[in-house]
Order: C-alpha cells, then sequence, then structure tokens
C-alpha cells in the first residue's frame, strides 16, 4: 500500500459535469479511505494548470460548446499529455472521451481532439441516445457485466491502437455501427456511461485504484453497492 496520499485529480469540473460525473471522484476518494489509504480529490478550475504527477485524472460529461471549451484548454497544458503517457490512470466520460480521441464532430464546425486516444467522433444522429446501458466487459479482468446511463448524440469509432471497454448487452454504446461500448488503451478507461459510472460498478474504480496504488486491491463488501447493482441491472433488463 502506497505511504503517501492518493490524489484524484478532477479536472474542470465546472464544465465537465453536467451529469453527475463528479461523483466518480468522490466514490475513488471514499474507497481509498475505507482501505486506510489517505486520499484527496483536486479540483482543476479552468485558470489553473494540472499537476504532472497526480495519481488519478478525471474528465465528466458536458454539453458540446463546454467540450470544445476543455478541448483547447486542455491543449494548452502540457502536463496532462506528460501524465498520460506516463501511465498515470485516466477516466474519461462522455464529452471526456470525445475529447480524448482524435476529433470530434464533422470536419468542418467540429473541433480537434488531444489524440491520447485512438477514437474519433461525429455527432451526426437526429436525436439523442438517452437510457440504461449495460455492457460486459472486454477482457478477463472481471466477470461483472458494467452498468451506466447513456445521454449523447456522439458515434466513436475505434482505431487500431485502443479496444473497446465492453460489448454491449443492452442499449446502444459507441453508435458507430458495432455493438460496443467506451474505448480503453494502456491506462485510459473511456465510456459514455454516466450514473456516477464508478458508484454503479466498484469493480471498474477497483481497477483504477489498483493501478494507482500499484497493486490489485481486495473487494470491499458493501450491501449498498450490490443493491444499486442489482436495482440498474434489473432496470436495463426490461
Amino acid at each position: 500500500m502506497p505511504d503517501s496520499e492518493i490524489t484524484v485529480a478532477l479536472i474542470y469540473p465546472s464544465l465537465l459535469g453536467t451529469y453527475g460525473d463528479r461523483g466518480n471522484a468522490q466514490v475513488l476518494q471514499r474507497r481509498l479511505e475505507w482501505r486506510g489509504i489517505a486520499a484527496r480529490v483536486l479540483e482543476i478550475g479552468l485558470d489553473q494548470d494540472i499537476p504532472e504527477q497526480c495519481d488519478i485524472y478525471l474528465l465528466g460529461g458536458g454539453e458540446d460548446g463546454p467540450g470544445r471549451t476543455a478541448a483547447a484548454l486542455l491543449a494548452a497544458q502540457p502536463s496532462f499529455p506528460r501524465a498520460v503517457n506516463a501511465g498515470r490512470p485516466v477516466l474519461a466520460v462522455c464529452a471526456g472521451m470525445q475529447l480524448m480521441g482524435h476529433h470530434v464532430g464533422e470536419l468542418e464546425g467540429g473541433y480537434k481532439g488531444l489524440g491520447l486516444l485512438d477514437v474519433t467522433t461525429t455527432i451526426t444522429a437526429p436525436t439523442r441516445t438517452i437510457g440504461e446501458l449495460t455492457i460486459r466487459p472486454t477482457g478477463d479482468w472481471s466477470t461483472e457485466l458494467i452498468t451506466g446511463f447513456e445521454n449523447h448524440r456522439g458515434s466513436t469509432s475505434i482505431g487500431p491502437d485502443a479496444q473497446p471497454l465492453g460489448t454491449v448487452v443492452h442499449g446502444v454504446g459507441n453508435g458507430a455501427g458495432e455493438p460496443v461500448e467506451g474505448a480503453c488503451a494502456g491506462r485510459i478507461i473511456a465510456t459514455y456511461m454516466h450514473g456516477p459510472v464508478l458508484a454503479r460498478n466498484p469493480a471498474l474504480a477497483d481497477r483504477l485504484l489498483g493501478w494507482a496504488v500499484g497493486a490489485p486491491l481486495a473487494p470491499l463488501e458493501m450491501a449498498n453497492v450490490d443493491a444499486l447493482r442489482r436495482e440498474r441491472l434489473l432496470k436495463a433488463s426490461r
């Protein structure tokens, strides 16, 4: 276990926090504290530099305008890509996932992303995709379904240097022709799931935390979290 405090960086919550994604920071902090690990949440304001040595970075959801603004601000922050390329864990939700990629929107009228994740997003859907979403995670790190609430107009395609977070069981997901959702590469986890997603999926939260502390964490038995998961999974199956 780490001897020092774990720092969770919540980036631009005034822009990227439309759908309660701030709660992901609180979940990570509490799950560390319940294990006796000191933790703090560092909120990064629009006029602040992003520290390079934080242990986890969080990007939340937002509308198209705030996403564009956040992408421009982040493009002027060389410390953030250095942290990502050094293997610091990142959770990017909705607009956060989009701006981590190469481009968002149509070629004319869209905006350039950070290019830290091999995804590209177009905004072409005539109506929003809204509803419960359930996926089966890619890989063998967990056998538990991941559940969340999707609310987006984006259609996100994944390039060869990334893989889906999971395969859609219920819902739409990335909406780019394949029944997949989210994207992962290295220690970046990106998803369209709100909820907040980490409150609904403790195994996903602990995957990020395990990377941050340098070792897998034993599960926490939390009856209220288990009840929430059962409720949401039942809702999605209807």
